[in-house]
């Protein structure tokens, strides 16, 4: 079991991003909670966190409000 990020942009398409895969849930959070503004200024709008293939949550938006 593995937990990756999926990135999209505001109309939730797919865009690049890093091809990281976690541990667990906890893991991932965090790799998040320290590089979401780097991820928001190369384009990325939300992201979706899925177990292998499937969705844990999402879309979650990076911008404020």
């Amino acid at each position: 079991m593995s937990f990756r990020w999926r990135y999209e942009d505001a109309a939730g398409s797919p865009v690049d991003g890093p091809d990281t895969t976690f541990a667990d849930q906890a893991e991932a959070e965090l790799w998040f909670s320290d590089e979401w503004p780097d991820l928001l200024d190369a384009g990325v709008e939300q992201v979706r966190l899925f177990e292998d293939d499937t969705e844990v949550y999402g879309p979650m938006s990076l911008r404020a409000g």
